[in-house]
């Protein structure tokens, strides 16, 4: 699957004003529906509940990357979502978050395709010089560049 299909302009959000988690990942959510990635939003965001409860994916560095599989999802995608001012996720470190990743998986490939792209977007989040170019991305264009050399 290439970073085309999985990555849509449409998907992302500059300096979002959510006040929390449900609600940055219900506006990532209401995206991906729009972009035609999603054909019931209601059951993709119970997926993606269901998985914060089971355990944070607040993974440190001010990132984010809920997920969730669900029979709601047309096909993969991803959204993403920089704060305007950082929200509590219950993250790793503790500290709060300011860039935010949904994954949209169908149930259907919920296996080996998930963990690709959480092992691809991981890796990249690692590095520093990443994280930043999210945070300094001055258009969408320039935050799915960014988020194209990931994948």
């Amino acid at each position: 699957m290439s970073s085309q299909t999985l990555l849509n302009i449409e998907t992302i959000i500059l300096d979002s004003t959510a006040g929390n988690r449900q609600a940055v990942i219900k506006e990532l959510a209401e995206r991906l529906q729009s972009a035609g990635y999603l054909n019931d939003e209601a059951a993709f965001l119970a997926s993606v509940e269901a998985r914060e409860q089971h355990a944070s994916t607040g993974i440190g560095f001010g990132v984010a990357i809920p997920h969730g599989k669900s029979a709601g999802v047309i096909k993969p995608g991803l959204a993403f979502a920089r704060m305007a001012q950082p929200i509590e996720w219950g993250s790793l470190d503790g500290k709060p978050v300011t860039s935010i990743i949904l994954l949209a998986i169908p149930e259907s490939d919920a296996g080996k395709e998930h963990l690709r792209i959480l092992a691809s977007v991981s890796r990249k989040l690692i590095h520093e010089s990443f994280r930043q170019e999210l945070l300094d991305g001055q258009s969408a264009a320039d935050i799915l560049r960014t988020l194209e050399s990931a994948l």
